[in-house]
């Protein structure tokens, strides 16, 4: 088990002790908030923080991610559960949901699956999170309101949401706004000052100040004292069997946000990320979630920005935070009991403002402007494409159907831009170099030549795409040269492909040159006893050859 305090240095410890305390006030009104998202007690955002702190030091790689509750994976646990509960009680299934997901993530990160991350591609992600976002900020805006909350998906819930407006508490109003302003205010003018804390503070005041409770305003109510009795969620195997596919989702999700925020901390503090140990840190948090009736945890941007910001150096800030939630679990619960429902939810839509982000769909955007069939088209039209599908999947059909779109959507964007790897046309310029034709005016090709550069590896998926290009390109040439230094790796089928190219150009009466059989190509077209005659270590060496030819 790594040590999180080896090589620990006594000028660590201030900093690391001002940090867990800092965080602490951010992540206990902040669990107590996501657990309401979830649909389960408030004290069971509580329950999962504690052990996923402890238990994320010791086997993460990041000495500033901080684990605990979150809003996305909350939301994703509350449409799981609600499909799997069948008449079960709601909290336990969400418990069985955590244990299930840590042991997922902890088989994925000893199989050494960490590079599973990549196949869900950034637009996917901030798709997915915007619908996300904009889903869990409409889910709270009924409590802000002080109104009944609607079912359906996001446009239901916004028409509901404007049809009941004339049914507004104006006291529930009041508080709801109020503690906003605290939240957004802090983080605009006073960052370093934990703003949900005081939101908190400003909302259990006013209801007991002001009897407000009497007045209709809702509150979080009794907390039971205590930490929880360590065991097994009582759910059939089965269950727990038919929770592995939508763990898997969940895993994908915490651990992506999770990697996104340890990487960014361990760049600007010269240290290394590993990300099969971050799937076994986010394995294990969940594991001892759902060992002590908690719900699902991964890795906070929002938090680990707090911490980091507060000077933390090490994990010891993260088992700081562990001690204090335990604390406040055992002496503090009571001072939450008139902490207005409406304080929780304005907490939850100022962290996830952060997340609206429609300044990076307007650049994605922006970029798929670019005109249709240039390289930057190619490249940016399926990314605003997709970032947009994830975001309505999520909006239009909740939140896990929205996960399985973004996911398939990713799988679907690498094979087509792997299926399509750019033909780049060639030219040679004054100095002998070869150059794209398309970029370099002064690039001029060969006469009776086409020189062709294929940019990416030649496989069984987009080998017939690349014959129909070169064919295209030799039509009315008389020799076609093929420059393979673009072209890292290349299957059966690739080799196949070249070797009937080479045939049926024959047959055309065009001679075809391959230059650059690098690395791996090369010793797939001689194990496949591949009957390529003209094969040339350059580009200017198969042009001359095939100059001579005439």
């Amino acid at each position: 088990m790594p040590n999180p305090l080896r090589h620990y240095r006594s000028a660590w410890l201030r900093p690391d002790l001002v940090a867990g305390l800092t965080v602490w006030a951010v992540l206990v009104p902040e669990s107590l908030a996501y657990a309401a998202i979830a649909g389960v007690p408030p004290v069971v955002g509580l329950y999962a923080a504690v052990p996923a702190l402890v238990l994320y030091a010791f086997f993460g790689s990041s000495r500033h991610l901080v684990v605990g509750p979150m809003a996305a994976t909350a939301a994703l646990s509350a449409s799981i559960v609600a499909v799997y509960a069948d008449g079960r009680d709601y909290a336990v299934v969400t418990v069985a949901l955590a244990l299930v997901t840590g042991v997922v993530a902890l088989a994925a990160g000893l199989l050494r699956l960490g590079f599973l991350a990549a196949f869900i591609s950034e637009p996917v992600l901030k798709g997915f999170i915007l619908g996300m976002a904009l889903t869990i900020i409409v889910g709270q805006v009924p409590k802000l309101l002080g109104v009944e909350k609607a079912e359906g998906n996001f446009f239901a819930q916004v028409w509901e949401v404007l049809t009941r407006l004339g049914d507004t508490h104006l006291w529930t109003l009041g508080i709801g706004v109020s503690c906003l302003a605290v939240v957004l205010g802090f983080r605009r003018w006073l960052p370093l000052v934990p703003g949900s804390l005081v939101a908190v503070a400003v909302g259990i005041v006013a209801v007991a100040a002001l009897g407000l409770d009497e007045q209709g305003v809702a509150v979080v109510g009794h907390i039971d004292a205590g930490l929880p009795a360590p065991g097994l969620p009582d759910v059939p195997v089965a269950t727990l069997v038919d929770l592995i596919g939508p763990a898997v989702g969940v895993m994908l999700i915490g651990f992506a946000e999770g990697l996104g925020a340890a990487k960014t901390y361990a760049d600007r503090n010269g240290y290394r990320i590993v990300p099969d140990r971050e799937l076994i840190g986010l394995g294990a948090a969940n594991l001892g979630a759902g060992l002590t009736s908690g719900m699902v945890v991964n890795g906070s941007l929002s938090k680990t920005a707090v911490n980091g910001g507060a000077g933390a150096r090490t994990q010891l800030s993260g088992l700081t935070v562990a001690v204090l939630t335990v604390v406040t679990l055992l002496f503090l619960t009571g001072l939450f009991a008139r902490l207005p429902e409406a304080a929780l939810a304005a907490i939850v839509i100022a962290a996830l403002i952060e997340l609206v982000d429609f300044r990076l769909f307007a650049r994605y955007w922006r970029a798929s402007l670019a005109p249709r069939g240039t390289p930057a088209s190619l490249a940016a039209r399926p990314d605003f494409t997709a970032a947009v599908a994830a975001m309505l999947g999520v909006l239009i059909f909740d939140t896990l159907p929205g996960l399985v779109i973004g996911m398939a959507l990713s799988l679907l964007l690498l094979v087509y831009r792997s299926s399509r790897p750019r033909l780049t046309p060639l030219g040679r310029t004054d100095d002998g170099r070869w150059v794209d034709r398309t970029r370099h005016e002064g690039a001029e090709p060969v006469e009776g030549v086409a020189v062709v550069r294929c940019d990416g590896s030649l496989y069984f998926a987009n080998a017939d795409y690349v014959r129909a290009a070169l064919l295209t390109a030799a039509a009315g040439r008389r020799a076609l040269v093929l420059d393979g230094e673009s072209m890292p790796a290349v299957d059966l089928s690739g080799a196949e492909m070249l070797t009937d190219l080479d045939r049926r150009l024959a047959g055309d009466g065009v001679d075809f040159y391959l230059a650059h059989d690098i690395g791996q190509v090369r010793d797939i077209l001689r194990r496949t006893d591949s009957d390529l005659e003209r094969v040339y270590p350059t580009v200017e060496a198969a042009v001359r050859a095939a100059e001579e030819s005439r």
